[in-house]
């Protein structure tokens, strides 16, 4: 992911949005996580830094932390049948304080606030579209 975006700055026009993304692991502590989480608390200062660093080309950095949303590849985490998948599904909707998964539309809807001109004055920014996951 470093590499990535520094290779793609070269690419950028001045006041462009990058829009990283996180995770509600790299915020709190979860068995078997270790490695994920500190990779996404990582990239949280990899963009903290990066906002001092294009701050002459207005380039804003900004991070997008989704929750558990449904998704077909979430669903598959439990194995090939719908009974274990919807199990998993449903067990992690009590973990989340709103009581329900995200859905893939509002993960794309923050996406596209944190890219627009909306959102000129944000950077440096994690935002949580979690249902409040990481809040708890």
């Amino acid at each position: 992911m470093l590499f990535t975006v520094q290779k793609a700055l070269t690419l950028l026009a001045d006041g462009a949005s990058v829009i990283l993304t996180g995770s509600t692991a790299g915020s709190t502590g979860a068995a078997a996580f270790s490695v994920y989480g500190a990779s996404k608390a990582a990239l949280r200062n990899f963009a903290r830094s990066w906002i001092i660093d294009l701050k002459e080309r207005q380039i804003r950095v900004n991070i997008l932390s989704p929750g558990p949303t449904r998704t077909t590849g979430l669903a598959e985490l439990a194995g090939p049948e719908a009974e274990q998948q919807k199990g998993l599904l449903d067990f992690l909707a009590t973990q989340v304080p709103m009581g329900r998964l995200g859905d893939p539309d509002e993960i794309g809807k923050a996406a596209v606030f944190l890219a627009s001109d909306d959102s000129s004055f944000v950077t440096g920014a994690e935002l949580f579209v979690d249902g409040g996951t990481a809040q708890v």
